[in-house]
């Protein structure tokens, strides 16, 4: 069923617009903290872990190039949202408005923190793309289980170490982010585990739809390069 076309279809559209607007919103709401079964997590992880769930749908259906399109718009994203957030804090108000405060809690990011999300979103969401393309190439197209849990495990891995580590690292005992790293990984893969079942549809879901299910040969897996086809 290989069948590759330069016309852009809706659903990858869209499926690119959820993947984008799922990490801005884990950006903006990770400064909130939550406790789940008695651990602390920023409240991202909760939302998070799906821009790796439409990761996965991209590159198994569409392959690595069209996905690693969808990763950088959204590390672009990312990045204007971070400046602008930062400039928006950082501008003059006026004396009777008192909510400077509060405004530059939930919306301030530190230079370090935006950083860090950056390389971390990088380097991670390659990884998962490059990972699970290649396990498709291995595993003939069979067991999409494998894949999508697998390509997590590393690419969430390096994510989570990568974030933790140039935000935290200096501000924190060495066993304080190496907790911090353990909890939010397993949180993460255990994530990932329990909604295959969902991911399982969606691809299902698209290939059908679309007609289409690429597989990578050939590819060269250079995350600087924008070509499609």
């Amino acid at each position: 069923m290989q069948k590759e076309s330069r016309n852009v279809s809706r659903i990858y559209v869209i499926l690119g617009c959820l993947f984008v607007t799922c990490l801005l919103i884990s950006n903006v709401v990770a400064g909130k903290l939550i406790t789940v079964f008695g651990t602390t997590l920023p409240a991202a992880v909760i939302l998070f872990p799906i821009t790796y769930i439409f990761g996965d749908v991209l590159t198994e259906v569409y392959g690595f190039k069209r996905s690693r399109l969808i990763i950088w718009t959204g590390f672009a994203c990312n990045l204007l949202m971070a400046l602008i957030f930062i400039l928006v804090v950082a501008l003059p108000h006026p004396e009777f408005w008192g909510h400077q405060d509060a405004y530059a809690v939930v919306l301030g990011m530190t230079p370090r923190v935006v950083v860090a999300s950056l390389v971390g979103y990088f380097l991670g969401e390659f990884t998962n793309s490059a990972v699970l393309s290649k396990m498709k190439l291995l595993t003939q197209g069979k067991w999409l289980f494998t894949r999508t849990i697998g390509s997590t495990i590393v690419g969430e891995g390096i994510d989570t170490v990568v974030f933790i580590t140039i935000a935290f690292a200096g501000t924190v005992s060495s066993s304080v982010l190496l907790s911090m790293i353990a909890a939010q990984y397993i949180f993460k893969v255990v994530y990932e585990i329990l909604v295959t079942p969902l991911t399982y549809l969606l691809v299902g879901w698209v290939k059908k739809k679309e007609a289409i299910d690429v597989y990578d040969w050939g590819v060269k897996y250079n995350p600087f390069s924008l070509e499609i086809d």
